[in-house]
């Protein structure tokens, strides 16, 4: 691959941003890029984005995972937890593992990027990352003290989260700090809560169906919370597979979250992307280990419910304008 901005251009740009303004990489720090064959062009183009500030710079490449929140090979997870700073472009996700969590714990700061397409990538770190910012601020206001959170939909969803003592959450995209971690593109504050009760339907974009075509939806059921029916066989099977190795822990709730970007004027797709999309909320199952939470599980599914309202200890907050 050529070094040459004409040729590399909006990625280039895209890598840097990563690397210069959200990691703040210094020169004589250690970063380490983990990716797979199928997003290798984008962790080629972060390794050399990595290689204009610092010679210590590692690539490192393994078998794409099966799902999402699927420990990554014991070299993936030494080489994190070895380094000052980790980028990891993947095709499933690994925000939610103990490799990455004890790579933070350890010191190392990084962002995951799952799933993440060249569109996405020359799209959503492009994005005002202080605009992101005062955008999650402003929600933390609103949430951080609450007792209950609900979210209704005109399509029927409607479940109140108890977020009990857990901390609120926010991804702007800054980690410049050791142990930081982000997701990029960034946007959203989000919560592992204690327990929820109700209902959700999805019907914006969830994995693998990815974006949901009109008309198209997925209903969760979730009891003292844990999803006890899911009304489509695809999601059924993607848990019931999890539900193997861990149990219930694979029907856990383990995440609600706001998103807060408003550079994403609509959903194209990409869970890591459309979840970031400010006027929307997203609801996931499976691990939050990683988010605050205590149960460990190898899925994390989110799902983008469009037009919530959200309302805070029973007042209807503002969401940021978006999709």
């Amino acid at each position: 691959m050529s070094d040459s901005d004409a040729e590399r251009g909006p990625m280039a740009a895209a890598a840097r941003t990563a690397v210069r303004q959200c990691l703040e990489l210094q020169p004589g720090e250690s970063l380490v890029v983990v990716t797979d064959e199928k997003r290798a062009v984008i962790g080629e183009e972060c390794y050399l984005a990595g290689s204009e500030v610092t010679d210590d710079v590692s690539l490192v490449t393994y078998p794409v995972g099966s799902q999402h929140g699927e420990e990554p090979t014991t070299g993936v997870a030494a080489a994190m937890t070895g380094c000052d700073a980790f980028l990891a472009p993947t095709s499933k996700s690994i925000s939610h593992t103990s490799a990455r969590k004890e790579a933070c714990e350890g010191g190392a700061r990084g962002a995951t990027l799952p799933g993440i397409t060249r569109e996405v990538f020359e799209t959503g770190l492009a994005a005002d990352y202080e605009a992101i910012a005062a955008e999650c601020d402003r929600m933390l206001t609103k949430v951080a003290d609450a007792d209950e959170v609900r979210v209704t939909t005109d399509l029927g969803t409607d479940i109140t989260f108890r977020p009990g003592s857990r901390e609120w959450l926010a991804d702007t995209g800054d980690i410049a700090e050791a142990g930081a971690f982000s997701n990029l593109p960034a946007g959203e504050v989000f919560i592992a809560p204690e327990t929820a009760d109700g209902r959700f339907v999805v019907d914006g974009t969830m994995d693998p169906h990815g974006l949901l075509d009109e008309g198209q939806t997925l209903t969760f059921e979730v009891e003292d919370g844990q999803v006890t029916a899911i009304d489509d066989e695809v999601m059924r099977e993607e848990f019931e597979r999890a539900a193997e190795t861990a149990g219930d822990a694979a029907y856990n709730l383990a995440e609600l979250g706001i998103g807060t970007n408003t550079a994403v004027t609509e959903l194209v797709g990409s869970v890591l992307l459309d979840e970031k999309a400010a006027g929307t909320v997203h609801i996931a199952v499976g691990d939050d280990s990683g988010i605050g939470g205590e149960t460990e599980a190898p899925i994390h599914q989110d799902g983008i419910i469009r037009d919530p309202t959200v309302e805070v200890d029973g007042e209807v907050i503002e969401l940021p304008d978006g999709v």
